[in-house]
């Protein structure tokens, strides 16, 4: 007996009235072809139809991301088109009449920015042609630029939305549409940030009325292509504070193909850090990323050719970039060493360390500042708020996402575990690593001087705080119905003990009284400090588990004592969570 893998008839229906709708004749061929190999019997290409019509692409909290192609699941200039239509009647619908300098009403504005992936270009231009055509004022960017330079943009021109097309650090094959509004429908300090319920909502539901897509206005001209200076004015925005002497530090930086590459070199030259060495190969943008498995600073592997230049070029620090330069990663050579040494010699920083290091920096220059904020997501370390407190300084946790972190009233620095830093709000109300990469090198080059180096910052921080050590077990799934699954099991029965001590709080995130939004997630919290956190992951198939422990830590001598308890400890935990989760 044999099994028919051709499609069904409503499956090819669906594939026939999306091709006739599509402006792209790219992708108009690319689903004939799917269609044509999936009637012919190819179950793989059956498959993937059936994969491509299975629903709608959902508009969230982080916009829209996912594989470029043909159908309504996949990132195309239908979606795209479709998206921007919901977009401009949101944006029509809640803004209040804007003014002018001069008191007079004027129309909803939008800047629209784009990086250098495939389709990026194309989609900010149908954006643009959409929102025109609905009346807003659309400013575009010149060409591919970073998402700070995006976001910096739309506080700077008081623009009622922002759009910026990226996938940010995601494979080659993947394109993503981010979302920040401005003006008066939201709160004076969340102006400028990535939208939060209610708006993802709202637009969902703007989209999902948007008739067929050839019926969408799309104006053939009228927007304003920004001047190419706009990217310097970005630069005399974020860099003024720390403009100064010229500075010796030598530098390695990777931009990993991506569009961050020239704005973050121009940016450490303003800062006085001139001797930068970019990796050659992977200096300019390329959508392909060719010389890395997944283009993202914390993949195992990505920093090696940036690791093997420093290596050459006998660098103090090591800057990597992701694609659309919105975070950084940072690399230092370890003692017993020189930059001249073998690969053991170098190590990348946890995204917890360089938060602990920005913050002390901060608090620093924070010192008596009234109303000063610091914050950080609830999954990054508890460190920050340790350091906070001692300089008198109020700290806040908040939701992951720095589309909370960044609406923190009062904000002076915030950061999340995952690369991401906000060093200047005043400018970009995100993460910025751009402006973060410059206050890391500026840090590390004032350190040098004095003889001392990032990692001697964090002795000082574990001697005086406490050795704050963290890690992750993450778990990928291929049935999403597993998560809640593992969740509920952990949370009806949560281990006794973790590490050795006595589990003494399970909360979950989702019920009242976090103090936080309701989200999904649930907190343990031991006896002896250690937390370990576990929640779905917002933009993959996988259950996320943070863990922290606490080792005290009695003096700088202490320390090799420390490091080797607080490993131990997160081993335990790691692994009596993981059997807790049924692994």
């Amino acid at each position: 007996m044999t099994t028919d893998s051709r499609p069904e008839p409503q499956l090819l229906d669906a594939a026939h009235a999306w091709g006739a709708a599509d402006p792209d004749p790219v992708t108009r061929a690319e689903l004939e072809a799917l269609v044509e190999a999936a009637v012919t019997g190819d179950s793989a290409a059956r498959a993937e139809l059936a994969d491509r019509f299975s629903g709608t692409l959902q508009f969230g909290t982080a916009g829209l991301r996912a594989a470029l192609g043909a159908g309504p699941m996949r990132m195309n200039r239908v979606v795209v088109l479709r998206a921007a239509a919901g977009l401009a009647a949101h944006v029509l619908a809640v803004q209040t009449p804007a003014e002018d300098t001069a008191g007079s009403a004027r129309r909803p504005r939008a800047v629209v920015g784009y990086d250098a992936r495939h389709g990026s270009a194309v989609f900010a231009r149908d954006t643009a042609a959409v929102f025109t055509a609905a009346g807003i004022e659309t400013l575009l960017m010149p060409a591919p630029l970073p998402t700070p330079v995006l976001a910096w943009a739309v506080r700077a021109h008081e623009a009622e939305v922002g759009i910026m097309v990226t996938a940010s650090h995601n494979p080659p094959a993947d394109n993503g549409y981010k979302v920040y509004l401005g003006g008066r429908a939201v709160e004076p300090e969340a102006r400028g940030c990535q939208i939060v319920a209610p708006h993802d909502r709202m637009i969902a539901e703007r989209i999902a009325a948007v008739g067929p897509v050839e019926d969408i206005p799309r104006a053939q001209d009228g927007w304003t292509v920004l001047p190419a200076d706009v990217e310097q004015d970005y630069l005399d925005a974020v860099v003024a504070s720390a403009a100064g002497a010229e500075r010796s530090l030598r530098i390695v930086l990777t931009p990993l193909h991506g569009v961050g590459g020239r704005t973050t070199t121009e940016a450490l030259r303003r800062a006085g850090l001139a001797d930068v060495h970019v990796v050659p190969e992977q200096a300019e943008p390329d959508p392909d990323f060719p010389t890395v498995a997944f283009p993202n600073p914390e993949e195992p592997g990505a920093l090696d050719l940036a690791l093997a230049t420093a290596r050459a070029v006998g660098a103090d620090l090591v800057l990597a970039n992701d694609p659309d330069a919105d975070r950084v990663a940072v690399a230092v050579p370890v003692p017993g060493g020189d930059a001249g040494g073998t690969a053991q010699d170098w190590r990348m920083l946890r995204g917890d360390e360089v938060g602990a290091l920005l913050g002390h920096a901060a608090a620093r220059r924070c010192a008596g500042r009234a109303g000063a904020v610091f914050a950080n997501s609830i999954v990054s370390s508890r460190l920050l708020g340790r350091i906070a407190a001692a300089a008198g300084i109020a700290h806040q946790e908040t939701l992951t996402g720095f589309k909370w972190i960044a609406r923190v009233p009062g904000l002076a620095f915030g950061y999340e575990e995952a690369l991401g830093y906000c060093v200047a709000p005043e400018v970009v109300k995100d993460k910025d690593g751009i402006s973060a990469a410059v206050a890391v090198a500026v840090l590390a080059d004032e350190l040098r001087a004095q003889g001392r180096t990032l990692l001697d910052v964090l002795d000082d921080l574990a001697v005086a705080h406490g050795l704050y050590a963290t890690d992750q077990l993450s778990i990928r799934v291929v049935d999403l119905g597993r998560i809640p699954v593992m969740a509920a099991a952990l949370r009806d029965a949560p281990p006794a003990a973790l590490g050795g001590s006595e589990v003494v709080e399970v909360a979950d995130l989702a019920a009242p009284g976090t103090g936080l939004p309701p989200t999904e997630g649930l907190r343990l919290l031991t006896a002896d400090g250690t937390r370990v956190i576990v929640r779905p992951s917002g933009t993959e198939p996988k259950l996320k588990c943070y863990l922290e422990v606490v080792a005290p830590v009695a003096g700088r001598a202490a320390l090799p004592a420390a490091r080797a308890e607080a490993q131990e400890r997160l081993g335990r935990v790691r692994a009596e969570l993981g059997a807790a989760l049924g692994l």
